[in-house]
């Protein structure tokens, strides 16, 4: 009997390797597409979760507790044969992009959302004191503050977003592990296979993983930074006063 990780098999994986290539692709393109959707999403739904009237923040509170405590399978499952019976007919990599895009959009919504709450409600209200509409604040003054904040956990959520794509492969979305999968399964070649996999997964996840580290230390600096700045003038206040 020869051993799931024979010499043989692995000379097959190089063989084949558009298929793993072609698969990789596809799971980037998904990635990307169905993150902007998220961000978009996120974005819209974050606000609406801030704003003083309690029936566009119902919205996004049921938005946002529905989506995260179902399960991303059940979603795809749902779309991927719900939408046909309503008349819209969309190919795997789209739903994939829809449903990713929906899944995540409601964990980056939640980081917005904790990102302009962040941001001092003066800023909010010198806005508005200065002829500023709601939406003209949100965009030119919190947004572009809370933007910064929110880069780490934005980062992050890429991260788990990408490993996500794997779902993709229960309705055969051409993505890196379904095509690892109809490879495997035809030659029964699962150990070279999915170790192959799991390395392409962790040469797309890791740089992502890295930058979301490194910006959120360079946050911790700057707050570091701002706190020893804020003493120094206490300090310097009091030491005058004394004097």
């Amino acid at each position: 009997m020869s051993s799931p990780f024979s010499l043989f098999k692995w000379e097959a994986v190089f063989t084949d390797w558009k298929i793993f290539g072609g698969g990789l692709l596809v799971t980037v393109k998904v990635g990307i597409l169905a993150l902007i959707v998220a961000i978009i999403i996120g974005i819209v739904v974050g606000v609406l979760s801030t704003s003083k009237l309690k029936f566009f923040k119902a919205i996004g509170r049921v938005y946002v507790e529905l989506i995260q405590n179902t399960p991303l399978v059940i979603q795809v499952f749902i779309l991927f044969n719900a939408l046909p019976y309503l008349g819209i007919v969309l190919n795997v990599v789209s739903i994939g992009v829809l449903a990713l895009g929906v899944y995540h959009g409601a964990y980056v919504a939640e980081v917005i959302r904790a990102g302009i709450g962040s941001v001092s409600k003066g800023q909010m209200e010198a806005g508005l004191s200065q002829g500023f509409t709601f939406t003209e604040c949100m965009r030119y003054i919190i947004l572009p503050q809370a933007f910064k904040i929110v880069l780490p956990p934005l980062a992050n959520q890429g991260v788990a977003l990408l490993k996500n794509t794997s779902v993709l492969a229960m309705i055969a979305g051409g993505d890196l592990m379904y095509s690892s999968d109809s490879w495997s399964s035809s030659n029964m070649y699962y150990g070279p296979a999915y170790l192959t996999t799991g390395l392409l997964y962790f040469m797309l996840c890791f740089p992502l993983a890295t930058l979301a580290k490194k910006l959120e230390e360079k946050k911790s600096f700057g707050n570091k930074g701002k706190e020893s700045e804020s003493e120094e003038k206490i300090l310097g206040e009091k030491a005058e006063g004394v004097i």
